[in-house]
């Protein structure tokens, strides 16, 4: 048999005892364990949501910095484009024009040969009607032609002084020299069409230098 057991004197009996958990108290206590996991898990949800939404528009700004750029470059090159264009065809405009210029002054002066030398002897005759003597030259082939009108024109204009008309083979077809005492003038189609070459090629020179970088106005 067994010893007995000992009584132990140093136990307060008075002394209330703790009390048992109950089924409902750990019920309670896992409720509140969850409902702080939850909040947790919600406030981390949060975060991490913040953290990615606040990464997506940073790329979202980034792509469209670089969107934005590269459609500044494209504008930039269609603009140079565009300017190019535009010089191109003012340049072949230019030079249609002066193309059909000198067809129709080629095809008036066959059809009109005399046209513009006696609208510049006329305008001689009105100015000069005091001076002596006049000298009128012109292509040989036409002399006759031009002697007759000319001397007209003289008489309506009421010139008085000496006329002289004079066929020279070195002057080209439609072209003329005036002369008198202290003066002349000349109708040279080669000549006049040179001062318009050169002054067309200075004007798209111009225009060109004008389109250059760093000078656009």
């Amino acid at each position: 048999m067994g010893a007995p057991a000992k009584f132990l004197f140093d136990m307060d009996f008075a002394a209330p005892q703790p009390a048992k958990e109950t089924a409902q108290d750990r019920a309670v206590a896992a409720a509140e364990m969850a409902k702080r996991l939850a909040d947790a898990e919600a406030r981390a949800y949060r975060a991490g949501f913040d953290a990615a939404r606040n990464e997506a528009k940073a790329e979202s700004d980034r792509r469209v910095a670089l969107a934005l750029e590269e459609i500044g470059i494209a504008i930039k090159a269609i603009a140079a484009g565009v300017t190019s264009v535009e010089d191109r065809m003012e340049t072949e405009a230019v030079d249609v024009a002066l193309a059909v210029a000198r067809k129709l002054c080629t095809e008036l002066m066959a059809a009109e040969p005399l046209a513009e030398i006696m609208a510049l002897v006329s305008d001689c005759f009105r100015h000069l009607t005091a001076t002596p003597h006049i000298v009128v030259r012109v292509n040989d082939a036409l002399y006759d032609m031009a002697r007759e009108q000319i001397e007209q024109l003289a008489k309506r204009s009421g010139f008085e002084g000496r006329l002289v008309i004079l066929a020279e083979p070195d002057i080209a077809t439609g072209d003329c020299r005036i002369e008198w005492a202290d003066g002349g003038v000349t109708l040279d189609r080669s000549t006049i069409e040179a001062k318009i070459n050169e002054l067309v090629g200075r004007y798209m020179a111009s225009r060109n230098q004008a389109g250059l970088p760093g000078q656009m106005k």
